[in-house]
């Protein structure tokens, strides 16, 4: 049983480490895309703001610990979570390697639940909590995308008469800070879900208690992955959220950053995981279809869309293959 929890800190802490790099271009593309910031930079900003973020709160942690299944009824949770965390891993390395900024938050979930329906069918799910984390991973791109187009619609109105050169530089200083912005955001949600799988299985066999909070080795170490993750990059994924999408300058790349960090705050404070990735790239959708509809190159938009359709039941049915190849072994 050791080595099985042995495994799953193993795990989650790569998993961790691979959302870093493959989530790097959420919060860093825009910057780069307009030169605001050399990559080199952008990624070693992104990677120490990561880190303070994921420093800072853990309430997404505990969600993910107990609203997708009860670790107590599970009967080989170990096996269950080490499951989940080889389907997410596989997955999002797959996204990455063809440069499709998928969701690491979809594949989590999504495989938690596979596996969890694998090992004791459909009533392992805790539905009330799981269909909470859906909502806010469907109705957080809608959000955003709302957002996006708002600022930059009051963007457009406080500038029409600025001189464009001029504000173009402003904005790009701006957009130093506002990338900071967003990758503290994005530590403040996104690391938080490997630490709600570590604590999980801790809970599973009995080494914490029902209401525990996050051990602070576990957020340290969480926290620590996920920046070193970062300071890889993952420039596949930078290209599309930086250019793929839509021509940025530094004014629609203010209004991104402004309108990601906005709505990952907010489902942070809720203790709800979103999808960094569908809030930060519906959020330049939503900018870029308020500056110019035909600026956006709708193509791009719809391939990611179809990978965030398919991410939660494809990351949930390799899950489950994964719980049954191993339940043979342990």
């Amino acid at each position: 049983m050791e080595i099985l929890i042995i495994l799953v800190v193993v795990g989650a802490l790569v998993f961790d480490f691979i959302n870093g790099f493959h989530d790097t271009a959420n919060s860093i593309a825009t910057s780069v895309s307009t030169k605001a910031l050399k990559p080199r930079h952008a990624i070693l900003l992104a990677a120490i703001m990561n880190f303070v973020g994921a420093m800072t709160f853990t309430g997404v942690a505990k969600s993910i610990s107990k609203d997708i299944v009860d670790p107590f009824t599970l009967e080989n949770g170990s096996v269950v979570i080490l499951a989940a965390l080889i389907s997410a891993i596989f997955w999002n390395l797959l996204t990455w390697y063809f440069g499709i900024p998928s969701s690491s938050s979809h594949a989590i979930i999504g495989s938690i639940a596979g596996a969890a329906m694998a090992s004791a069918g459909f009533g392992a799910l805790n539905y009330t909590g799981f269909l909470k984390i859906l909502e806010a991973l469907i109705l957080s791109p809608i959000l955003a995308f709302a957002v996006g187009y708002i600022v930059y619609s009051i963007f457009k109105v406080v500038f029409k008469n600025a001189n464009l050169a001029k504000t173009n530089r402003n904005f790009r200083y701006m957009q130093i800070a506002t990338a900071a912005l967003q990758s503290y955001s994005h530590g403040t949600n996104d690391a938080q879900k490997a630490m709600g799988i570590i604590t999980m299985a801790l809970i599973a066999n009995g080494y914490l208690g029902a209401n525990a909070d996050v051990p602070f080795w576990v957020q340290f170490s969480c926290a620590l992955a996920m920046g070193l993750g970062t300071s890889v990059g993952g420039w596949k994924i930078i290209k599309t959220v930086g250019g793929k999408i839509m021509k940025i300058r530094p004014i629609n790349g203010v209004a991104a950053d402004l309108t990601g960090a906005a709505v990952i705050f907010g489902a942070t404070f809720l203790h709800v995981p979103v999808s960094t990735t569908h809030v930060i790239s519906s959020g330049i959708l939503g900018v870029g279809a308020s500056h110019r509809l035909k600026g956006v190159k709708w193509d791009t938009a719809q391939r990611m869309l179809i990978t965030w359709v398919i991410t939660l039941p494809i990351s949930a049915a390799i899950a489950a293959i994964c719980f049954f190849i191993l339940d043979l072994f342990f």
